[in-house]
């Protein structure tokens, strides 16, 4: 299973990967995001039964793949350009992992014990690969990076589309929502308040580059209450809780409209 919440707090979990959620890390189905039959914002949505569990999968048509080659850079706004933002902890720079390169050091990350349990990818390297792999080589809807502070890695990051996304059967999804799920690689690095303020500086990077975009979202573990904290001390509010594959969540938003207010 994907990761399952974010961790910005003293232990570093996720909020999820790729899909973060239904992948990723049952319940309240609320707005549920349309029949399993029924096109959703272009792409079309397909149901079934795995395990006694309800799983949604979201196919971008041929058609569509063929304009545009460049899915990833359509989906996420052209992620890879953002650049640097000053935070009050330095320049931070949100950059795509390269595979043979950055897959030893999120491995390692995965196997600390704070972060496995709740992103469950601990293990040999193949399994980080294989979870990194199916990101980078499908149509766009996640993309995994490395968080870089002042020119060092230091947190491994999950930018996706939510709408797109098996999380959206369960809140009322809006098109363009935006997730972030989030792990900080160091245990010198929590526990300080760095995990806020890079969730408030990178929700704000979404939403400057992203016009589309009016809300980002995440679901860290319910339980996790250092997370959540985390997210609440970056101007997201808690909006619900939901049951998701693995766990209960709390449906953690930052909206557009109160970027300013909180």
């Amino acid at each position: 299973m994907p990761p399952t919440d974010a961790n910005a707090g003293s232990n570093p979990a996720p909020v999820h990967a790729g899909a973060p959620v239904d992948p990723g890390p049952t319940g309240p189905r609320a707005d549920d995001a349309g029949s399993r039959d029924a096109p959703f914002n272009g792409f079309t949505v397909e149901g079934d039964e795995e395990d006694g569990e309800e799983t949604l999968d979201l196919h971008l048509p041929a058609d569509f793949l063929a304009r545009f080659v460049g899915g990833t850079a359509y989906l996420l706004d052209q992620l890879s350009t953002w650049g640097p933002v000053a935070t009050p902890a330095g320049s931070f720079h949100l950059v795509p992992v390269h595979l043979e390169q950055d897959v030893p050091l999120v491995h390692r990350w995965m196997n600390d014990p704070a972060v496995a349990r709740f992103w469950e990818l601990a293990g040999p390297q193949s399994r980080t690969e294989d979870h990194l792999r199916a990101q980078l080589e499908g149509d766009g809807r996640s993309v995994p990076c490395l968080g870089v502070l002042e020119g060092t890695p230091m947190s491994y990051w999950e930018i996706y589309r939510a709408d797109l996304d098996p999380l959206a059967r369960h809140y009322p999804a809006r098109p363009h929502d935006t997730g972030i799920h989030l792990l900080v690689g160091g245990a010198a690095d929590r526990g300080r308040g760095l995990g806020s303020i890079l969730l408030r500086a990178v929700a704000d990077l979404v939403l400057d580059r992203r016009p589309a975009c009016a809300r980002v979202v995440a679901e860290p573990d319910l339980h996790n209450t250092p997370s959540v904290a985390a997210f609440l001390s970056a101007g997201f509010r808690f909006a619900a809780e939901v049951d998701l594959p693995g766990k209960r969540a709390a449906l953690m938003i930052r909206d557009r409209v109160l970027r300013d207010v909180l």
